[in-house]
């Protein structure tokens, strides 16, 4: 670019409404396919929930219709999206436990007519002891999820399932009923700490409960260029992982931490913000570039 001010703030300005532009100009194409992600990574705190809701809220952006499926009993997914997840809601607890149908249970988010949201209540905390003696515990969800893409009248095109930070049961339930799944690794010391067990819990998913499952994609969270440590975090896991590694990169941003205490994504609570624009660059990488096999 040409022009460009010499001062951070005017130059990061500058760049962030090119972004934007280059942003606001893709169209997507819907997949043949619903696709359904899980997003997962045992290790806590590296961006699960912040990258499921903003994603969500990218793809809906580009008029893509998108579930969300809150599966942490936090139900901080639920907060972002500013859908009510206190203990009388009807949500992602009594469709696993109690046989609710999905369709009884999902609610339209008010980021967007495109976005909506299975939401997950304080309830959902006892779910995995609940769930030992239901039938087929591992596919109550794929159960659910299938029943209800049939029977909703809005076309769903992705579903992102925000999983916690545990192999418990309702994890399994999230990958059984994923086609793929979605990696979020910080960019900080430890980084691939806990990812050589999820690939393997991925692989033994895969050989007894959902063969078709596939690691989709692997996004770089909290991202911060002015340390080497971050740079060679990234250039480690692009090492190991050169296929699956989105282009785009997540970076540390106070306004992605703000937006879900005003009940937002990030993509609505400040949309231009460097945070919200990677986002959005990423929902366009994942849906152009489709399933990794």
């Amino acid at each position: 670019m040409e022009n460009i001010p010499n001062t951070p703030l005017l130059r990061e300005m500058t760049l962030n409404n090119e972004r934007a532009r280059r942003v606001a100009e893709v169209t997507l194409t819907p997949p043949t396919k619903t696709r359904i992600i899980t997003i997962s990574n045992q290790k806590g705190g590296v961006g699960k929930t912040t990258s499921a809701v903003n994603l969500a809220a990218a793809l809906a952006r580009k008029g893509m219709g998108v579930l969300v499926i809150d599966l942490d009993p936090q139900g901080n997914a639920s907060t972002a999206l500013g859908v009510e997840h206190h203990n009388s809601v009807v949500g992602s607890y009594e469709v696993l436990v109690q046989g609710v149908p999905m369709l009884d249970a999902v609610k339209q988010s008010p980021e967007h007519h495109n976005l909506f949201c299975l939401p997950a209540t304080i309830n959902l905390a006892g779910a995995e002891i609940d769930m030992v003696s239901v039938v087929n515990r591992e596919r109550v969800l794929l159960d659910s999820l299938n029943q209800f893409l049939a029977d909703f009248e809005h076309p769903i095109h992705f579903v992102f399932i925000d999983s916690p930070p545990s192999l418990g049961l309702l994890t399994v339930n999230a990958l059984v009923a994923a086609g793929e799944v979605l990696v979020p690794i910080q960019c900080e010391y430890y980084a691939l700490e806990g990812v050589t067990q999820l690939m393997a819990n991925i692989e033994r998913i895969r050989a007894n409960l959902n063969p078709d499952l596939v690691v989709g994609g692997i996004l770089l969270t909290m991202f911060d260029n002015r340390t080497n440590l971050s740079t060679d975090v990234a250039a480690e896991v692009r090492k190991y992982f050169p296929q699956q590694t989105l282009n785009a990169t997540i970076p540390r941003s106070v306004r992605l931490s703000e937006a879900p205490s005003f009940g937002q994504t990030a993509i609505s609570y400040d949309p231009k913000n460097s945070g919200s624009l990677a986002y959005q660059e990423a929902a366009i990488e994942l849906a152009q570039r489709g399933v990794i096999k």
